[in-house]
């Protein structure tokens, strides 16, 4: 029985290993919980959609990178919103955003949207 159990287990890890993973997170709702999508473009690239979650605490931005999906979490900002996922800042204010790999030097881009309005 001893033999069998640490053979299990690794058939099961192994298993695993190679597994589709989904991952849901639930955020409690309430009446001023926003979900909003903004189209941005950046350095005259392809644009994207950025998509600003905002449930209670959470503030949360998903946006894609290296194709993709990213989950960015609000962080401290002296103005604007600033989101960060690993090594990548999403720092958006009205209708401008930039986006930078902080392990990347000269990473730094302007993007701006269409959908959202100016910031005063």
């Amino acid at each position: 029985m001893r033999a069998v159990i640490p053979t299990l287990v690794a058939t099961m890890i192994a298993g695993t290993a190679h597994a589709e993973v989904s991952l849901s997170i639930p955020l409690q709702t309430g009446a001023t919980s926003t979900v909003i999508t903004a189209t941005y473009s950046c350095a005259g690239g392809e644009p994207f959609q950025v998509q600003y979650v905002n449930a209670g605490a959470n503030a949360l931005a998903l946006l894609p990178i290296d194709g993709e999906q990213r989950i960015f979490v609000n962080v401290v900002s002296g103005s604007g919103a600033r989101y960060a996922s690993g090594p990548y800042v999403w720092w958006s204010k009205g209708e401008t955003a930039t986006l930078e790999d902080e392990l990347e030097e000269g990473s730094l881009k302007d993007c701006v949207s269409a959908d959202l309005p100016a910031a005063d």
